[in-house]
């Protein structure tokens, strides 16, 4: 090939390439252009909808225009998102073959014989315009690059609305007042083996907070320990004391979100299946809730604890949940590091949407505005803290667990992700861990994989395992995308991971690999639920999916035709399954679809449900039920 050939051919390279880059370029700087004058958490559209509602509270077809209306405003958003993301690589490479083909051109020209003698102001003319040309496809270039970088982020220079809090009274009532925690040895705790889960786990005495040690036999070890405690970092090789609960206690209980672990596997047995809210039918009692909050019941022996929030105070209700009685309020007030002006929120998920968590010594909460607290069982306050206001731009929604006399915190927000393990007694950091994760809406897990409890966390873009001792980052896989909602699901050694915009995965925690993946079927807010050999998933536009756990087949699904974000739970071998409008749907967990009941509960709900024997508490969006027999 001569070099005139060659001349040629890098010519009109370079010449497409332009060509592509300025069209490129000039769509990454309408779409920049498009996006910046629209708010990707407001519409005026659909606030519209939503002040109609308010006229007309009982419109059926109103609120599911406004669900729709939402759901298709957040898939046009995030796929702009993705159009831009993708154009700004588009253009590099594009910008790329330009320069290498224009490099390629003027070194081919410059070994050519030498050209005809031109005038010298036509030479010049010449120069001047291809220097223009190039000047202005630059100038063009660098900003739509800024413009797609700009557009990508987005929602993580959303600003936090300064909405001024309404002042708070001093508290009056001794229950929540600050006390001191008597620190001593606890006598030693059983070893307790779960048959049904397969769990054996060895559980050590309890040694006083300012110690640690390998052992509890060597005395002097441990006060050497204790007096290098301030030097000592938080990540140590030594076993985590264990509070007083097993995995017995927490079958007997619903001590977090999703019960058990926060598996969704319940334990009770003798749960009913037909029930009618409106009318009364085998609901035992119904409360209403004073404040708002999208939180489930938790539950330990015979009190169940659910919280509440708006813009003048954050509460923390405790209810027996025989007979519906209020026995105490808890405030969380006068912390030291709350906003004096509150994040902003939105109206489905507000200041109280985490669910909280218990370990039968105390109930921990956590709000909106980064307040995490801790009440005993008879209401009074053991210790308060703020952790910094998330910045999310929706609220804060991760639920809480704790294990091993650890809260664990999931904490991934705009501007990081990050896991907290703090002491369940001083409210200490006994470990913090940042993540390479961006914000979630998700809850941490407890799962025992190869003998050892791990916190399974997911967020865009990573499903990874966390040691719960040292808060290590055992394994991770990058699978995800977009809003992270859903908590993962887990049974049999497999970790179940599934976002809408994202993908469901099958994912094997001891190497990190993924067994199998679809994207059929994918939800936005409820949690995959897997247990002896299945898998359900529930979509926000209202299909239930059954799958095989193990190949992924899909076995049935059922379009109830409404919103479901509530999670699937598994309880005395039936599927749960709660609805938006407030319908419960019970079906046989089994490879065949069969309905066995629907529940009306007679107001919207769109929390998961907690267990006791022979009893369901159902959180209502003013009122909580107690549903039995």
């Amino acid at each position: 090939m001569s070099n005139q050939d060659k001349l040629k051919i890098s010519q009109n390279i370079a010449l497409i390439a332009g060509i592509f880059c300025t069209a490129v370029a000039m769509l990454l700087l309408l779409n920049f252009w498009q996006v910046s004058k629209t708010d990707p958490i407001e519409s005026a559209a659909l606030n519209a909808l939503v002040e109609r509602l308010n006229q007309e509270p009982n419109n059926e077809e109103l609120k599911v225009e406004i669900r729709n209306f939402d759901l298709l405003a957040r898939k046009a958003y995030f796929n702009s998102q993705w159009q831009v993301k993708t154009g700004a690589y588009l253009l590099l490479f594009g910008a790329i073959v330009l320069a290498f083909a224009l490099r390629i051109y003027y070194s081919l020209k410059s070994k050519i014989e030498k050209p005809d003698e031109k005038l010298e102001n036509e030479i010049a003319s010449r120069i001047l315009a291809q220097k223009g040309i190039i000047i202005v496809g630059a100038a063009v270039m660098i900003l739509a690059i800024l413009a797609s970088f700009a557009t990508v982020n987005h929602l993580k220079y959303y600003d936090s609305v300064n909405v001024v809090e309404t002042a708070q009274s001093a508290p009056t009532d001794e229950k929540i007042e600050v006390i001191e925690v008597e620190k001593g040895p606890q006598s030693e705790a059983e070893i307790t083996e779960s048959a049904e889960e397969g769990i054996t786990e060895g559980v050590q005495p309890n040694l006083p907070e300012e110690k640690t040690a390998e052992t509890a036999s060597d005395d002097a070890e441990i006060k050497q320990i204790a007096e290098t405690k301030e030097e000592a970092k938080p990540q140590v090789k030594v076993p985590a004391k264990i509070s007083g609960i097993t995995v017995s206690d927490l079958q007997k209980n619903h001590n977090s979100f999703r019960g058990p672990l926060g598996q969704g596997i319940i334990f009770h047995k003798n749960i009913p299946t037909k029930w009618d809210g409106a009318a009364g039918t085998n609901v035992l009692w119904k409360v209403t809730v004073p404040k708002k909050g999208f939180n489930s019941p938790l539950i330990w022996g015979d009190k169940l604890f659910v919280a509440g929030a708006d813009k003048a105070s954050r509460e923390v209700y405790c209810y027996n949940r025989n007979d519906g009685k209020l026995l105490w309020t808890g405030v969380a007030d006068n912390i030291p590091g709350t906003p004096a002006k509150l994040p902003n929120v939105t109206e489905d998920t507000g200041f109280s949407a985490p669910t909280l968590t218990t370990d039968g010594e105390r109930v921990f909460a956590i709000f909106a505005t980064g307040d995490v607290i801790a009440f005993d069982m008879d209401g009074k306050r053991v210790w308060a803290r703020n952790l910094g206001v998330p910045d999310n731009h929706y609220g804060h929604s991760s639920s809480l667990i704790t294990w091993a006399n650890k809260l664990f915190i999931q904490y991934d927000t705009n501007k990081g992700g990050k896991l907290f393990a703090l002491n369940n007694s001083t409210g200490e950091t006994v470990w913090e861990t940042v993540r390479a994760a961006k914000i979630s809406w998700a809850s941490p897990v407890l799962a025992e994989v190869e003998g050892k409890y791990q916190l399974i966390l997911t967020a865009d873009p990573i499903v990874a395992g966390y040691d719960v001792e040292t808060g290590k980052e055992l394994w991770n896989v990058d699978c995800m995308m977009g809003e992270v909602g859903p908590s993962v699901g887990f049974s049999n050694g497999v970790v179940f991971a599934a976002n809408e915009y994202a993908r469901l995965v099958a994912i094997n925690p001891k190497d990190a690999s993924i067994i199998w993946e679809s994207d059929e079927y994918l939800p936005e807010a409820a949690s995959p639920l897997a247990h002896n050999g299945l898998l359900m998933i529930a979509t926000s536009y209202g299909v239930l999916v059954c799958y095989d756990a193990k190949t992924g087949e899909q076995y049935w699904e059922h379009d109830v035709g409404t919103t479901l974000y509530a999670s699937p739970v598994f309880a005395d071998g039936k599927l749960f399954m709660m609805d938006n409008d407030g319908m419960m749907r019970i079906y046989e967990f089994a490879k065949e679809m069969k309905l066995i009941s629907e529940n009306d509960l007679g107001e919207s709900a769109g929390t998961t449900p907690a267990f006791a024997d022979g009893r369901i508490y159902i959180r209502g969006e003013k009122n909580l039920y107690c549903i039995g027999q």
